[in-house]
Protein backbone atom coordinates (compact mmCIF):
# COMPACT_ATOMS: atom_id res chain seq x y z
CA UNK A 1 0.00 0.00 0.00
CA UNK A 2 1.50 3.27 -1.16
CA UNK A 3 1.86 6.26 1.14
CA UNK A 4 0.89 9.88 0.37
CA UNK A 5 3.80 12.16 -0.45
CA UNK A 6 4.93 14.20 2.46
CA UNK A 7 4.64 17.99 1.98
CA UNK A 8 7.42 19.84 3.50
CA UNK A 9 6.74 22.90 5.66
CA UNK A 10 8.39 25.06 3.05
CA UNK A 11 6.04 23.82 0.33
CA UNK A 12 3.02 24.24 2.59
CA UNK A 13 3.87 27.87 3.25
CA UNK A 14 4.39 28.44 -0.45
CA UNK A 15 0.99 26.95 -1.32
CA UNK A 16 -0.78 29.07 1.30
CA UNK A 17 0.94 32.22 0.05
CA UNK A 18 0.02 31.59 -3.56
CA UNK A 19 -3.56 30.72 -2.59
CA UNK A 20 -3.85 33.92 -0.60
CA UNK A 21 -2.49 35.97 -3.47
CA UNK A 22 -4.81 34.24 -5.91
CA UNK A 23 -7.84 34.85 -3.67
CA UNK A 24 -6.87 38.50 -3.23
CA UNK A 25 -6.53 38.86 -6.99
CA UNK A 26 -10.00 37.39 -7.49
CA UNK A 27 -11.47 39.71 -4.87
CA UNK A 28 -9.74 42.68 -6.43
CA UNK A 29 -11.10 41.66 -9.81
CA UNK A 30 -14.64 41.44 -8.44
CA UNK A 31 -14.21 44.80 -6.74
CA UNK A 32 -12.99 46.33 -10.00
CA UNK A 33 -15.93 44.89 -11.89
CA UNK A 34 -18.34 46.13 -9.23
CA UNK A 35 -16.76 49.59 -9.26
CA UNK A 36 -17.03 49.68 -13.04
CA UNK A 37 -20.71 48.72 -12.88
CA UNK A 38 -21.35 51.43 -10.33
CA UNK A 39 -19.41 53.94 -12.42
CA UNK A 40 -21.38 53.00 -15.55
CA UNK A 41 -24.63 53.39 -13.67
CA UNK A 42 -23.78 56.61 -11.85
CA UNK A 43 -21.55 58.43 -14.33
CA UNK A 44 -21.41 56.57 -17.64
CA UNK A 45 -19.16 57.67 -20.47
CA UNK A 46 -20.82 60.05 -22.92
CA UNK A 47 -20.06 57.65 -25.80
CA UNK A 48 -21.95 54.90 -23.98
CA UNK A 49 -25.00 57.04 -23.34
CA UNK A 50 -25.69 57.32 -27.04
CA UNK A 51 -25.85 53.56 -27.42
CA UNK A 52 -27.39 52.57 -24.10
CA UNK A 53 -29.78 55.43 -23.44
CA UNK A 54 -31.59 56.00 -20.17
CA UNK A 55 -33.22 52.94 -18.64
CA UNK A 56 -35.83 54.91 -16.70
CA UNK A 57 -38.74 56.65 -18.40
CA UNK A 58 -41.25 59.17 -17.13
CA UNK A 59 -44.68 59.23 -18.73
CA UNK A 60 -46.71 62.37 -17.87
CA UNK A 61 -50.39 62.01 -17.05
CA UNK A 62 -52.48 64.93 -18.30
CA UNK A 63 -55.04 66.62 -16.06
CA UNK A 64 -57.82 68.88 -17.30
CA UNK A 65 -58.06 72.50 -16.25
CA UNK A 66 -61.42 73.36 -14.73
CA UNK A 67 -64.19 74.68 -16.94
CA UNK A 68 -65.59 78.20 -16.72
CA UNK A 69 -69.36 78.16 -16.93
CA UNK A 70 -72.02 80.82 -17.19
CA UNK A 71 -74.75 81.11 -14.54
CA UNK A 72 -76.87 78.47 -16.31
CA UNK A 73 -74.02 75.98 -16.65
CA UNK A 74 -73.17 76.70 -20.29
CA UNK A 75 -69.50 76.33 -21.15
CA UNK A 76 -67.53 79.54 -21.63
CA UNK A 77 -64.04 78.00 -21.43
CA UNK A 78 -63.02 74.34 -21.46
CA UNK A 79 -59.99 72.13 -22.17
CA UNK A 80 -59.53 69.09 -24.38
CA UNK A 81 -56.66 66.80 -25.35
CA UNK A 82 -54.97 67.55 -28.67
CA UNK A 83 -51.79 66.22 -30.25
CA UNK A 84 -48.67 67.80 -31.63
CA UNK A 85 -46.53 66.05 -34.24
CA UNK A 86 -42.79 65.88 -33.60
CA UNK A 87 -39.83 64.34 -35.40
CA UNK A 88 -36.62 62.65 -34.19
CA UNK A 89 -34.24 63.00 -37.17
CA UNK A 90 -31.74 60.48 -35.73
CA UNK A 91 -34.10 57.53 -36.23
CA UNK A 92 -35.87 58.69 -39.37
CA UNK A 93 -35.13 56.38 -42.29
CA UNK A 94 -35.68 58.84 -45.14
CA UNK A 95 -35.09 62.31 -43.74
CA UNK A 96 -34.77 63.87 -47.18
CA UNK A 97 -38.28 62.77 -48.23
CA UNK A 98 -40.13 63.01 -44.91
CA UNK A 99 -41.48 66.51 -45.72
CA UNK A 100 -43.02 65.33 -49.01
CA UNK A 101 -44.44 62.20 -47.39
CA UNK A 102 -46.05 64.18 -44.59
CA UNK A 103 -47.40 66.78 -47.01
CA UNK A 104 -49.29 64.05 -48.85
CA UNK A 105 -50.61 62.50 -45.64
CA UNK A 106 -51.50 65.60 -43.68
CA UNK A 107 -52.13 68.16 -46.44
CA UNK A 108 -49.55 70.60 -45.09
CA UNK A 109 -46.80 72.64 -46.75
CA UNK A 110 -43.62 70.53 -47.28
CA UNK A 111 -41.44 73.65 -47.53
CA UNK A 112 -42.49 74.68 -44.03
CA UNK A 113 -41.63 71.19 -42.70
CA UNK A 114 -38.16 71.30 -44.27
CA UNK A 115 -37.59 74.77 -42.86
CA UNK A 116 -38.35 73.53 -39.33
CA UNK A 117 -36.02 70.54 -39.71
CA UNK A 118 -33.13 72.59 -41.09
CA UNK A 119 -33.52 75.18 -38.33
CA UNK A 120 -32.63 72.58 -35.68
CA UNK A 121 -30.29 70.05 -37.29
CA UNK A 122 -28.89 68.66 -33.99
CA UNK A 123 -32.20 68.33 -32.17
CA UNK A 124 -33.96 65.06 -31.50
CA UNK A 125 -37.27 66.82 -30.91
CA UNK A 126 -38.64 69.01 -33.70
CA UNK A 127 -42.30 70.05 -33.58
CA UNK A 128 -43.74 69.90 -37.08
CA UNK A 129 -47.44 70.62 -36.48
CA UNK A 130 -49.45 71.71 -33.45
CA UNK A 131 -52.23 70.96 -32.89
CA UNK A 132 -53.33 68.25 -35.29
CA UNK A 133 -56.92 67.67 -36.29
CA UNK A 134 -58.47 64.30 -35.48
CA UNK A 135 -58.16 63.01 -39.03
CA UNK A 136 -54.49 64.02 -39.12
CA UNK A 137 -53.81 62.09 -35.90
CA UNK A 138 -55.43 59.01 -37.45
CA UNK A 139 -53.37 59.44 -40.64
CA UNK A 140 -50.08 59.63 -38.72
CA UNK A 141 -50.95 56.53 -36.70
CA UNK A 142 -51.86 54.62 -39.84
CA UNK A 143 -48.68 55.70 -41.68
CA UNK A 144 -46.46 54.31 -38.87
CA UNK A 145 -43.36 56.22 -40.03
CA UNK A 146 -40.19 55.83 -37.97
CA UNK A 147 -39.02 58.95 -36.20
CA UNK A 148 -42.50 60.54 -35.96
CA UNK A 149 -44.23 60.90 -32.62
CA UNK A 150 -47.54 62.18 -31.29
CA UNK A 151 -47.43 64.10 -28.02
CA UNK A 152 -50.70 64.75 -26.17
CA UNK A 153 -51.27 68.20 -24.73
CA UNK A 154 -54.18 70.26 -23.45
CA UNK A 155 -55.83 72.93 -25.58
CA UNK A 156 -58.11 75.64 -24.14
CA UNK A 157 -61.29 76.36 -26.07
CA UNK A 158 -63.52 79.43 -25.88
CA UNK A 159 -66.73 78.41 -27.70
CA UNK A 160 -68.06 81.99 -27.78
CA UNK A 161 -64.81 83.44 -29.16
CA UNK A 162 -64.25 87.04 -27.99
CA UNK A 163 -67.65 87.37 -26.28
CA UNK A 164 -66.88 88.41 -22.73
CA UNK A 165 -63.15 87.91 -23.33
CA UNK A 166 -62.10 90.73 -21.00
CA UNK A 167 -63.96 88.99 -18.19
CA UNK A 168 -62.88 85.42 -18.95
CA UNK A 169 -59.27 86.13 -19.96
CA UNK A 170 -57.10 83.41 -21.49
CA UNK A 171 -54.37 80.88 -20.71
CA UNK A 172 -50.78 80.77 -21.91
CA UNK A 173 -48.60 78.06 -23.45
CA UNK A 174 -48.25 76.25 -20.12
CA UNK A 175 -52.04 76.28 -19.65
CA UNK A 176 -51.88 78.82 -16.84
CA UNK A 177 -54.07 81.90 -16.62
CA UNK A 178 -52.66 85.09 -18.12
CA UNK A 179 -55.55 87.51 -17.72
CA UNK A 180 -59.11 87.96 -16.51
CA UNK A 181 -60.93 85.25 -14.62
CA UNK A 182 -58.46 82.62 -15.84
CA UNK A 183 -55.72 84.43 -13.93
CA UNK A 184 -57.74 85.61 -10.94
CA UNK A 185 -58.93 82.06 -10.13
CA UNK A 186 -55.80 80.18 -11.19
CA UNK A 187 -55.63 78.15 -7.96
CA UNK A 188 -59.17 76.85 -8.38
CA UNK A 189 -59.02 76.16 -12.11
CA UNK A 190 -55.49 74.77 -12.35
CA UNK A 191 -54.94 71.01 -12.52
CA UNK A 192 -52.16 68.88 -11.02
CA UNK A 193 -50.64 66.61 -13.69
CA UNK A 194 -49.67 63.08 -12.73
CA UNK A 195 -46.74 60.92 -13.82
CA UNK A 196 -45.73 57.29 -14.25
CA UNK A 197 -42.05 56.36 -13.73
CA UNK A 198 -40.97 52.90 -15.02
CA UNK A 199 -37.83 50.96 -15.93
CA UNK A 200 -37.33 49.82 -19.50
CA UNK A 201 -34.93 47.89 -21.68
CA UNK A 202 -32.87 49.06 -24.67
CA UNK A 203 -35.91 48.51 -26.91
CA UNK A 204 -37.88 50.89 -24.69
CA UNK A 205 -40.14 48.10 -23.43
CA UNK A 206 -41.40 48.48 -19.88
CA UNK A 207 -39.71 46.12 -17.41
CA UNK A 208 -40.86 47.25 -13.99
CA UNK A 209 -43.23 49.79 -12.50
CA UNK A 210 -42.71 50.82 -8.93
CA UNK A 211 -45.82 51.72 -6.94
CA UNK A 212 -44.09 54.82 -5.63
CA UNK A 213 -43.38 55.91 -9.20
CA UNK A 214 -47.06 56.50 -9.95
CA UNK A 215 -48.73 59.80 -9.07
CA UNK A 216 -52.32 60.20 -10.26
CA UNK A 217 -53.44 63.42 -11.91
CA UNK A 218 -56.00 65.77 -10.36
CA UNK A 219 -58.34 67.80 -12.55
CA UNK A 220 -59.01 71.45 -11.79
CA UNK A 221 -62.34 72.57 -10.35
CA UNK A 222 -64.91 74.32 -12.49
CA UNK A 223 -66.14 77.82 -11.66
CA UNK A 224 -69.53 79.30 -12.46
CA UNK A 225 -69.71 82.98 -13.42
CA UNK A 226 -72.67 85.22 -12.73
CA UNK A 227 -72.55 86.13 -16.43
CA UNK A 228 -75.43 84.89 -18.59
CA UNK A 229 -73.95 84.31 -22.04
CA UNK A 230 -77.25 85.24 -23.75
CA UNK A 231 -77.49 88.54 -21.87
CA UNK A 232 -73.81 89.12 -22.63
CA UNK A 233 -74.50 88.72 -26.35
CA UNK A 234 -77.48 91.10 -26.12
CA UNK A 235 -75.44 93.80 -24.42
CA UNK A 236 -72.40 93.30 -26.64
CA UNK A 237 -74.38 93.49 -29.87
CA UNK A 238 -76.33 96.64 -28.93
CA UNK A 239 -73.21 98.38 -27.66
CA UNK A 240 -71.23 97.63 -30.85
CA UNK A 241 -74.05 98.89 -33.05
CA UNK A 242 -74.21 102.20 -31.17
CA UNK A 243 -70.44 102.68 -31.32
CA UNK A 244 -70.55 102.21 -35.08
CA UNK A 245 -73.64 104.36 -35.54
CA UNK A 246 -72.18 107.34 -33.69
CA UNK A 247 -68.59 106.83 -34.86
CA UNK A 248 -67.46 106.61 -31.24
CA UNK A 249 -64.04 105.74 -29.87
CA UNK A 250 -65.44 103.00 -27.66
CA UNK A 251 -68.07 102.10 -25.15
CA UNK A 252 -68.90 100.12 -22.03
CA UNK A 253 -72.05 98.43 -20.76
CA UNK A 254 -73.05 96.49 -17.64
CA UNK A 255 -76.21 94.55 -16.81
CA UNK A 256 -76.67 93.97 -13.07
CA UNK A 257 -79.21 91.82 -11.28
CA UNK A 258 -80.20 94.45 -8.74
CA UNK A 259 -81.82 91.88 -6.43
CA UNK A 260 -78.72 89.73 -5.93
CA UNK A 261 -75.85 91.98 -7.03
CA UNK A 262 -74.77 89.50 -9.71
CA UNK A 263 -73.30 90.89 -12.93
CA UNK A 264 -75.21 89.39 -15.85
CA UNK A 265 -73.17 91.06 -18.60
CA UNK A 266 -70.15 93.32 -18.89
CA UNK A 267 -68.90 94.75 -22.19
CA UNK A 268 -65.94 96.93 -23.11
CA UNK A 269 -65.13 98.00 -26.67
CA UNK A 270 -62.52 100.28 -28.23
CA UNK A 271 -62.56 101.43 -31.83
CA UNK A 272 -59.87 103.18 -33.85
CA UNK A 273 -60.88 105.93 -36.28
CA UNK A 274 -58.91 107.35 -39.16
CA UNK A 275 -58.04 111.00 -38.66
CA UNK A 276 -58.88 111.00 -34.94
CA UNK A 277 -56.48 111.24 -32.04
CA UNK A 278 -57.30 108.39 -29.71
CA UNK A 279 -57.43 109.57 -26.08
CA UNK A 280 -58.20 106.02 -24.94
CA UNK A 281 -55.67 103.32 -25.71
CA UNK A 282 -54.92 99.79 -24.58
CA UNK A 283 -51.70 98.40 -26.05
CA UNK A 284 -52.14 94.82 -24.84
CA UNK A 285 -55.58 94.63 -26.42
CA UNK A 286 -53.89 94.83 -29.82
CA UNK A 287 -52.01 91.60 -29.04
CA UNK A 288 -55.12 89.70 -27.96
CA UNK A 289 -58.62 90.92 -27.01
CA UNK A 290 -58.47 89.08 -23.68
CA UNK A 291 -55.16 90.68 -22.67
CA UNK A 292 -56.57 94.21 -22.60
CA UNK A 293 -57.64 95.77 -19.34
CA UNK A 294 -61.30 95.59 -18.39
CA UNK A 295 -62.20 99.29 -18.41
CA UNK A 296 -65.47 98.60 -16.58
CA UNK A 297 -63.41 98.11 -13.43
CA UNK A 298 -60.12 99.89 -14.24
CA UNK A 299 -60.95 103.18 -15.98
CA UNK A 300 -63.02 105.78 -14.10
CA UNK A 301 -65.07 108.35 -16.01
CA UNK A 302 -66.81 111.57 -15.02
CA UNK A 303 -70.49 110.66 -14.49
CA UNK A 304 -71.92 114.13 -15.10
CA UNK A 305 -75.68 114.31 -14.59
CA UNK A 306 -76.06 110.59 -13.82
CA UNK A 307 -74.61 111.51 -10.40
CA UNK A 308 -77.43 113.96 -9.65
CA UNK A 309 -79.94 111.36 -8.32
CA UNK A 310 -77.55 110.49 -5.50
CA UNK A 311 -77.21 114.11 -4.36
CA UNK A 312 -80.93 114.79 -4.94
CA UNK A 313 -82.04 111.83 -2.80
CA UNK A 314 -79.68 112.56 0.11
CA UNK A 315 -80.54 116.27 0.15
CA UNK A 316 -84.23 115.37 0.16
CA UNK A 317 -83.80 112.88 2.98
CA UNK A 318 -81.85 115.45 5.03
CA UNK A 319 -84.81 117.82 4.60
CA UNK A 320 -82.98 120.53 2.65
CA UNK A 321 -85.70 120.49 -0.03
CA UNK A 322 -89.04 118.88 -0.76
CA UNK A 323 -90.07 117.71 -4.24
CA UNK A 324 -92.64 120.51 -4.60
CA UNK A 325 -90.49 123.35 -3.21
CA UNK A 326 -90.12 126.13 -5.78
CA UNK A 327 -86.61 127.33 -6.62
CA UNK A 328 -85.73 130.59 -8.38
CA UNK A 329 -83.64 129.05 -11.13
CA UNK A 330 -82.41 131.40 -13.88
CA UNK A 331 -84.31 132.09 -17.07
CA UNK A 332 -81.04 132.70 -18.93
CA UNK A 333 -77.25 133.13 -18.50
CA UNK A 334 -76.98 130.94 -15.37
CA UNK A 335 -77.01 131.22 -11.58
CA UNK A 336 -74.20 132.75 -9.57
CA UNK A 337 -73.20 131.12 -6.27
CA UNK A 338 -72.64 133.18 -3.10
CA UNK A 339 -68.88 132.96 -3.75
CA UNK A 340 -69.30 134.26 -7.30
CA UNK A 341 -69.15 131.15 -9.49
CA UNK A 342 -71.48 131.13 -12.49
CA UNK A 343 -73.36 127.82 -12.90
CA UNK A 344 -74.89 127.28 -16.34
CA UNK A 345 -77.65 124.98 -17.58
CA UNK A 346 -78.00 123.38 -21.00
CA UNK A 347 -81.57 124.76 -21.05
CA UNK A 348 -83.15 127.45 -18.88
CA UNK A 349 -86.63 127.03 -17.35
CA UNK A 350 -86.85 129.82 -14.77
CA UNK A 351 -88.70 129.15 -11.52
CA UNK A 352 -89.28 125.38 -11.08
CA UNK A 353 -89.81 122.91 -8.24
CA UNK A 354 -87.12 120.61 -6.81
CA UNK A 355 -88.62 117.60 -8.62
CA UNK A 356 -88.24 119.33 -11.99
CA UNK A 357 -84.60 120.14 -11.23
CA UNK A 358 -83.78 116.43 -11.43
CA UNK A 359 -86.14 115.71 -14.33
CA UNK A 360 -84.73 118.54 -16.46
CA UNK A 361 -81.18 117.96 -15.12
CA UNK A 362 -80.65 121.58 -14.03
CA UNK A 363 -77.18 122.34 -12.68
CA UNK A 364 -78.36 125.61 -11.16
CA UNK A 365 -81.03 124.01 -9.00
CA UNK A 366 -78.62 121.30 -7.82
CA UNK A 367 -76.06 123.95 -6.87
CA UNK A 368 -78.66 125.95 -4.93
CA UNK A 369 -79.50 123.01 -2.67
CA UNK A 370 -75.83 122.04 -2.38
CA UNK A 371 -75.24 125.46 -0.79
CA UNK A 372 -77.67 124.49 1.98
CA UNK A 373 -75.74 121.31 2.80
CA UNK A 374 -72.60 121.17 4.89
CA UNK A 375 -69.39 119.89 3.34
CA UNK A 376 -69.53 116.79 5.53
CA UNK A 377 -73.09 116.03 4.38
CA UNK A 378 -72.09 116.33 0.73
CA UNK A 379 -69.08 114.10 1.38
CA UNK A 380 -71.43 111.53 2.89
CA UNK A 381 -73.08 111.13 -0.52
CA UNK A 382 -69.84 109.66 -1.84
CA UNK A 383 -69.43 107.37 1.14
CA UNK A 384 -73.05 106.22 1.33
CA UNK A 385 -73.21 105.01 -2.26
CA UNK A 386 -69.81 103.30 -2.20
CA UNK A 387 -67.85 105.68 -4.42
CA UNK A 388 -64.15 106.13 -3.76
CA UNK A 389 -63.71 102.47 -2.83
CA UNK A 390 -63.43 99.21 -4.74
CA UNK A 391 -66.50 97.04 -5.14
CA UNK A 392 -64.39 93.86 -4.82
CA UNK A 393 -66.59 92.24 -7.44
CA UNK A 394 -63.98 89.58 -8.21
CA UNK A 395 -62.31 91.01 -11.31
CA UNK A 396 -58.58 91.87 -11.40
CA UNK A 397 -57.25 95.40 -11.78
CA UNK A 398 -60.18 97.18 -10.14
CA UNK A 399 -59.59 100.78 -9.11
CA UNK A 400 -61.38 102.91 -6.52
CA UNK A 401 -62.20 105.83 -8.82
CA UNK A 402 -61.21 109.43 -8.10
CA UNK A 403 -62.73 111.55 -5.35
CA UNK A 404 -61.69 114.72 -3.53
CA UNK A 405 -60.48 114.09 0.01
CA UNK A 406 -62.04 116.04 2.92
CA UNK A 407 -58.73 117.88 3.40
CA UNK A 408 -58.82 119.19 -0.17
CA UNK A 409 -62.58 119.84 -0.21
CA UNK A 410 -63.55 123.36 -1.15
CA UNK A 411 -66.70 125.36 -1.80
CA UNK A 412 -65.94 124.84 -5.50
CA UNK A 413 -65.95 121.06 -4.93
CA UNK A 414 -69.26 121.35 -3.06
CA UNK A 415 -70.89 122.94 -6.09
CA UNK A 416 -69.23 120.76 -8.74
CA UNK A 417 -70.16 117.48 -7.08
CA UNK A 418 -73.84 118.41 -7.00
CA UNK A 419 -74.00 117.99 -10.79
CA UNK A 420 -71.45 115.17 -11.16
CA UNK A 421 -68.21 117.04 -11.74
CA UNK A 422 -64.93 116.74 -9.82
CA UNK A 423 -65.49 113.00 -9.34
CA UNK A 424 -64.68 109.97 -11.48
CA UNK A 425 -66.33 106.59 -10.99
CA UNK A 426 -65.96 103.18 -12.58
CA UNK A 427 -68.97 101.68 -14.38
CA UNK A 428 -69.13 98.85 -11.86
CA UNK A 429 -69.35 101.40 -9.01
CA UNK A 430 -72.13 103.25 -10.82
CA UNK A 431 -74.40 100.22 -11.32
CA UNK A 432 -73.93 99.20 -7.69
CA UNK A 433 -74.84 102.69 -6.45
CA UNK A 434 -77.87 103.04 -8.74
CA UNK A 435 -79.17 99.63 -7.58
CA UNK A 436 -80.04 101.37 -4.28
CA UNK A 437 -83.00 102.94 -6.15
CA UNK A 438 -83.99 99.51 -7.49
CA UNK A 439 -83.95 97.97 -4.01
CA UNK A 440 -85.22 99.09 -0.61
CA UNK A 441 -82.47 101.64 -0.11
CA UNK A 442 -79.77 99.08 0.67
CA UNK A 443 -76.39 98.85 -1.04
CA UNK A 444 -75.62 95.26 -2.09
CA UNK A 445 -72.25 93.63 -2.69
CA UNK A 446 -71.80 92.81 -6.37
CA UNK A 447 -70.06 89.79 -7.80
CA UNK A 448 -68.91 88.24 -11.06
CA UNK A 449 -69.20 84.74 -9.54
CA UNK A 450 -72.60 83.05 -9.42
CA UNK A 451 -74.09 82.89 -5.94
CA UNK A 452 -74.91 79.49 -4.45
CA UNK A 453 -77.89 80.96 -2.63
CA UNK A 454 -79.26 84.09 -4.29
CA UNK A 455 -82.11 84.32 -1.78
CA UNK A 456 -79.90 85.51 1.07
CA UNK A 457 -77.82 88.44 -0.16
CA UNK A 458 -75.66 90.24 2.34
CA UNK A 459 -76.33 93.99 2.60
CA UNK A 460 -73.41 96.39 2.90
CA UNK A 461 -75.43 99.21 4.43
CA UNK A 462 -78.78 101.00 4.48
CA UNK A 463 -78.19 104.05 2.28
CA UNK A 464 -81.65 105.63 2.13
CA UNK A 465 -85.01 105.30 3.77
CA UNK A 466 -87.36 103.18 1.58
CA UNK A 467 -89.75 106.15 1.30
CA UNK A 468 -86.97 108.32 -0.13
CA UNK A 469 -86.07 105.52 -2.54
CA UNK A 470 -89.62 105.25 -3.86
CA UNK A 471 -89.89 109.03 -4.21
CA UNK A 472 -86.61 109.23 -6.14
CA UNK A 473 -87.60 106.30 -8.33
CA UNK A 474 -90.85 108.09 -9.26
CA UNK A 475 -88.93 111.21 -10.28
CA UNK A 476 -86.48 109.12 -12.29
CA UNK A 477 -89.44 107.49 -14.07
CA UNK A 478 -90.62 110.99 -15.00
CA UNK A 479 -87.19 111.57 -16.57
CA UNK A 480 -88.31 109.04 -19.18
CA UNK A 481 -91.56 110.97 -19.76
CA UNK A 482 -90.57 114.62 -19.42
CA UNK A 483 -86.78 114.73 -19.43
CA UNK A 484 -83.77 113.49 -21.35
CA UNK A 485 -85.05 109.90 -21.49
CA UNK A 486 -87.91 110.61 -23.86
CA UNK A 487 -85.96 109.35 -26.89
CA UNK A 488 -85.21 106.10 -25.06
CA UNK A 489 -88.66 105.09 -23.84
CA UNK A 490 -89.51 101.42 -23.88
CA UNK A 491 -92.86 100.22 -25.20
CA UNK A 492 -92.74 97.21 -22.87
CA UNK A 493 -91.31 98.28 -19.53
CA UNK A 494 -91.49 101.34 -17.27
CA UNK A 495 -87.92 102.49 -16.78
CA UNK A 496 -86.51 104.88 -14.18
CA UNK A 497 -83.36 106.46 -15.49
CA UNK A 498 -80.90 109.33 -15.77
CA UNK A 499 -78.64 110.50 -18.57
CA UNK A 500 -75.27 112.20 -18.40
CA UNK A 501 -73.04 114.12 -20.81
CA UNK A 502 -69.60 115.14 -19.59
CA UNK A 503 -66.62 116.63 -21.37
CA UNK A 504 -63.85 114.19 -22.26
CA UNK A 505 -60.60 114.67 -20.31
CA UNK A 506 -57.59 115.64 -22.43
CA UNK A 507 -54.90 113.17 -21.35
CA UNK A 508 -52.31 114.83 -23.60
CA UNK A 509 -52.57 118.56 -22.81
CA UNK A 510 -54.57 118.36 -19.58
CA UNK A 511 -57.97 119.83 -18.86
CA UNK A 512 -60.95 118.91 -21.04
CA UNK A 513 -61.78 118.86 -24.74
CA UNK A 514 -64.28 121.55 -25.66
CA UNK A 515 -66.10 119.44 -28.23
CA UNK A 516 -65.54 115.81 -27.19
CA UNK A 517 -67.67 114.00 -24.64
CA UNK A 518 -68.41 110.94 -22.53
CA UNK A 519 -72.12 110.16 -22.90
CA UNK A 520 -73.88 107.83 -20.49
CA UNK A 521 -77.28 106.51 -19.51
CA UNK A 522 -78.34 104.34 -16.57
CA UNK A 523 -81.75 102.81 -15.91
CA UNK A 524 -83.61 100.19 -13.91
CA UNK A 525 -86.75 98.20 -14.74
CA UNK A 526 -89.51 97.19 -14.24
CA UNK A 527 -90.71 100.09 -12.13
CA UNK A 528 -92.60 98.43 -9.26
CA UNK A 529 -90.39 95.36 -8.85
CA UNK A 530 -87.04 96.18 -10.46
CA UNK A 531 -84.92 93.22 -11.52
CA UNK A 532 -82.04 94.74 -13.47
CA UNK A 533 -79.98 97.90 -13.70
CA UNK A 534 -78.29 98.67 -17.02
CA UNK A 535 -75.54 101.22 -17.69
CA UNK A 536 -74.14 102.30 -21.05
CA UNK A 537 -71.17 104.64 -21.47
CA UNK A 538 -70.26 105.83 -24.97
CA UNK A 539 -66.70 107.13 -25.16
CA UNK A 540 -65.99 110.08 -27.46
CA UNK A 541 -68.95 109.97 -29.91
CA UNK A 542 -68.81 111.97 -33.13
CA UNK A 543 -70.38 115.30 -32.17
CA UNK A 544 -71.42 115.96 -35.76
CA UNK A 545 -73.85 113.03 -35.41
CA UNK A 546 -74.92 113.44 -31.75
CA UNK A 547 -73.37 113.45 -28.29
CA UNK A 548 -76.15 113.71 -25.70
CA UNK A 549 -76.35 110.75 -23.31
CA UNK A 550 -80.11 110.39 -23.60
CA UNK A 551 -79.93 110.31 -27.39
CA UNK A 552 -77.08 107.87 -28.00
CA UNK A 553 -76.62 105.79 -24.82
CA UNK A 554 -80.31 105.81 -23.85
CA UNK A 555 -81.58 103.67 -26.74
CA UNK A 556 -78.81 101.14 -26.06
CA UNK A 557 -79.98 100.76 -22.45
CA UNK A 558 -83.61 100.53 -23.56
CA UNK A 559 -82.92 97.78 -26.10
CA UNK A 560 -80.80 95.82 -23.62
CA UNK A 561 -83.56 96.08 -21.00
CA UNK A 562 -86.27 95.02 -23.45
CA UNK A 563 -84.37 92.00 -24.74
CA UNK A 564 -82.98 90.92 -21.37
CA UNK A 565 -86.24 91.07 -19.43
CA UNK A 566 -88.05 89.27 -22.25
CA UNK A 567 -85.36 86.56 -22.20
CA UNK A 568 -85.67 86.28 -18.40
CA UNK A 569 -89.42 85.85 -18.74
CA UNK A 570 -90.38 89.10 -17.00
CA UNK A 571 -93.81 90.23 -18.22
CA UNK A 572 -94.15 93.82 -19.50
CA UNK A 573 -95.50 96.38 -17.03
CA UNK A 574 -96.82 98.62 -19.79
CA UNK A 575 -100.06 97.87 -21.68
CA UNK A 576 -99.29 95.99 -24.89
CA UNK A 577 -101.10 96.45 -28.25
CA UNK A 578 -102.65 92.99 -28.00
CA UNK A 579 -103.96 93.80 -24.50
CA UNK A 580 -105.54 96.99 -25.79
CA UNK A 581 -107.13 95.11 -28.68
CA UNK A 582 -108.58 92.47 -26.33
CA UNK A 583 -109.96 95.16 -24.00
CA UNK A 584 -111.54 97.01 -26.95
CA UNK A 585 -113.14 93.81 -28.21
CA UNK A 586 -114.55 93.07 -24.76
CA UNK A 587 -116.28 96.45 -24.69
Amino acid sequence: MSQSPVVSPIQSRRIRAWSTLFLIAILLGFAAVLARVVQLKVAPDDRLLTAAGVTQSVQPQLARRGDILDRRGRIIATSSVAYRLFLDPTVTEHLDTVAVDLAQILMIDPVEIDRKILARPDSRYIVLADPLEDWQVAAVQQANMRGLGLEPRLVRHYPHNDLGSRIVGLVGFEHTGLAGFENEHEKTLSATPGRLVYWRDASRRALWIDVEGYRPSTNGSSVKLSIDIVVQEIADRNLREAIEQFNAGGGRAIVLDSRTGEILAMCDELRSRDGWTQPIDDTLRHLHPALGRNRCVTDPYEPGSTFKPFVWSVATEFGYATPDEMLDCPEHTGWRTPYGRLVRDSHYYGRVDWRTVLIKSMNSGMAMIAERMTHREMQSVIKRFGFGEKTNCGLPGETAGITTSPKQWSKYTQTSLSFGHEIAVTPVQMVRAFSVFARDGTLPPITITALDDATSVEVIQQVLDPKTVHMTRQVLRDVMLEGSGRRAQSERYQMFAKSGTAQLPNSIDGGYYEDRYVSSFIAGAPFEKPEIVVLCVIDDPDRSIDHWGGAIAGPVVRDIIDETLAYLGVPPDKPQPEDTAVAAAAE
